[in-house]
């Protein structure tokens, strides 16, 4: 008697939400996992959810208040867990800075390509093995286009289809001249946290992709007119990151509900 392929595991999206995303996607009636892994506790508490008909588990990078600075964050610990959980595909959300004037304060941008910086973070699940992963292509091209189709559904929304994204270790912001040097190297945006997660998801087997919230624009930027000040300016960022939560937690649902029904698709990420 032949044997059956084996069926592919059912969809469970893992949220990985970034500064402000979170707190947005906490939910009712949820499932709260608090699993151990090699490398020790997640960020927080994970939770499971029915969202628009598909399995969601809910992970908030920083930690419960935003505790853990991005350097903090135990990557690996995090996809670890979501991969144990039954995770089949992984969106995840970052504030970050623009480092060009088309990408304005309250954009979404799902990037596409990345270029890290990061020196403090252990990079790989393969610390004593001689493993190499392709890395090409950093995020899923699937989960992208899918992402982006979400976005073009959405009023009164301005999301940008692509952008390299570069990863600085933090917690201190860029320099003036390393953000001129990040906008020769070709980089779009600046932020502290998609790697080396999207690197750790490519060698979990989960395919991956983000959605970048514009806050401000990096130092690379003429400094605003005299008489602004440095409260009023935080709040100004504060408002943006706000805004840009809401918009990019009404993506990531349209995304998830589109999800349900392309399977097929799906399966074809690499």
């Amino acid at each position: 008697m032949m044997s059956q392929p084996p069926e592919a595991p059912s969809l469970k999206v893992a949220v990985i939400g970034g500064s402000g995303l979170g707190e947005t996607f906490r939910a009712e009636n949820a499932r709260i996992h608090e699993p151990s892994t090699p490398f020790g506790s997640p960020s927080a508490p994970i939770l499971e959810v029915d969202m628009e008909g598909v399995g969601v588990l809910l992970l908030s990078r920083h930690g419960a208040g935003h505790t853990l600075s991005p350097s903090q964050v135990p990557y690996r610990a995090n996809l670890f867990a979501l991969k144990a959980l039954g995770a089949t595909h992984v969106l995840a959300s970052g504030a970050v800075g623009s480092l060009r004037e088309e990408y304005r304060p309250r954009d979404l941008v799902i990037p596409s390509q990345s270029i890290d910086k990061t020196m403090a973070r252990t990079g790989t699940f393969y610390e004593r093995a001689a493993v190499h992963v392709e890395q090409a292509e950093p995020f899923c091209p699937v989960l992208r286009r899918i992402l982006v189709e979400a976005a073009r559904g959405q009023p009164g929304l301005r999301a940008h289809d692509g952008g390299c994204y570069v990863c600085i270790e933090g917690p201190a912001f860029s320099t003036r001249a390393e953000s001129h040097m990040h906008r020769l190297w070709g980089g779009d945006l600046v932020g502290m946290t998609l790697m080396p997660e999207a690197r750790l998801a490519r060698e979990a087997e989960l395919p991956y992709a983000a959605v970048c919230l514009v806050t401000d624009y990096d130092s690379w930027r003429p400094a605003p007119a005299e008489g602004v000040d440095s409260p009023a300016l935080l709040r100004e960022i504060i408002g943006n990151l706000e805004q840009a939560t809401k918009s990019a937690a009404a993506l990531l649902r349209r995304a998830i509900a589109t999800m349900a029904g392309r399977g097929e698709e799906l399966a074809r990420c690499p």
